[in-house]
């Protein structure tokens, strides 16, 4: 899950699925090494298989009336 911080001026990405995988970047290619950075020392750390992990499905997209 990625989102813009205009505060910030930094790109935040979160891996919800992942209990702690979160972290920011200055451009989309730097967000992704660093998410995968994070991943991979989060899933290390993992006291459970990854079985057990949520899957991802996929999204969804809701309109409202103005």
């Amino acid at each position: 899950y990625i989102e813009y911080d205009p505060e910030t001026s930094l790109y935040v990405g979160t891996i919800p699925a992942v209990h702690g995988a979160h972290t920011q970047g200055a451009t989309l290619d730097e967000l992704n090494n660093n998410l995968r950075e994070v991943l991979e020392l989060c899933l290390a750390e993992l006291d459970e298989p990854l079985e057990t992990l949520p899957r991802f499905v996929g999204v969804q997209q809701i309109e409202l009336a103005a």
